[in-house]
């Protein structure tokens, strides 16, 4: 028995823009197949936050330039009994500012590496980014006496061969989940609320402490007190990293991550 199957006009067209649709998402994939593999399991990531029950948080500080605003800060979580916390030093700023920079490790906060250059590494060729990354290695060990294996990125920002060099070079990547915005000043209140209001359990919270950033060491002690009232603990990135395997808030290719622009001379 022959059996006849008649098509309307309007199926056969629904029929070819499917197929179509099928052969542009199959071109899409392999095309973005090199940018889908950077997302598999096991390749380097950076660390946003990490998943925890416990009311755990980070507070971080980058350092670029200047000698104003870190004393303040040192004084202010000295203060307010904030003994963990974690502060990411250029090397270059920690050369010309040893005495600083002792200070910050004989308090007990945990260094960070920021870098050499004050330039965005994927925009560097690989053996650049491992040259900033190991200079910068080299000049912190030197002052601080211990090696650092925590670094952020100039700018926050890294690519998936930055992440890969890194990784190589036995460092972890950090950016941070909630970004205070002081680097803008726009005024004390704003800085605080935009912190508390942010704020989660294993969170990491991205402050300055370079000259360009006025606001930070005033709207610190609120952000402290109003932290703590929510019942928070300050930890080092190091302890937070602890409380999971790792299974972090990540992305491990983003070609550009300027969530905050520091200006023309570095922060």
């Amino acid at each position: 028995m022959n059996y006849f199957y008649v098509f309307s006009g309007k199926k056969m067209k629904r029929v070819f823009f499917l197929v179509v649709a099928a052969l542009f998402a199959a071109g899409v994939v392999y095309v973005e197949s090199d940018n889908i593999t950077v997302f598999s399991e096991g390749s380097p990531s950076a660390i946003y936050s990490v998943p925890t029950a416990k009311k755990l948080i980070a507070l971080t500080f980058d350092i670029s330039w200047g000698d104003k605003r870190t004393e303040p800060i040192l004084k202010i979580l000295e203060e307010k009994g904030v003994k963990k916390a974690t502060f990411f030093l250029s090397s270059p700023w920690s050369k010309t500012h040893p005495d600083m920079v002792k200070k910050i490790v004989d308090t007990g906060f945990e260094v960070g590496s920021h870098g050499h250059k004050h330039v965005n590494y994927s925009s560097l060729s690989d053996e650049e980014i491992r040259k900033q990354i190991a200079t910068a290695h080299q000049i912190l060990s030197d002052v601080t006496g211990k090696a650092p294996n925590l670094i952020r990125m100039p700018n926050g920002d890294f690519d998936k061969r930055v992440l890969r060099i890194a990784n190589s070079l036995n460092y972890k990547v950090i950016q941070w989940d909630t970004d205070s915005l002081d680097w803008k000043n726009p005024g004390v209140d704003t800085i605080v609320n935009r912190v508390v209001k942010k704020a989660h359990p294993g969170d990491i919270v991205l402050l300055h402490a370079s000259d360009s950033c006025k606001q930070t060491h005033l709207a610190l002690p609120a952000i402290i007190d109003q932290l703590r009232a929510q019942g928070y603990e300050f930890v080092t990135v190091s302890e937070l990293i602890q409380q999971t395997e790792l299974k972090s808030k990540t992305i491990q290719d983003q070609s550009t991550m300027n969530q905050h622009l520091h200006d023309a001379a570095g922060m």
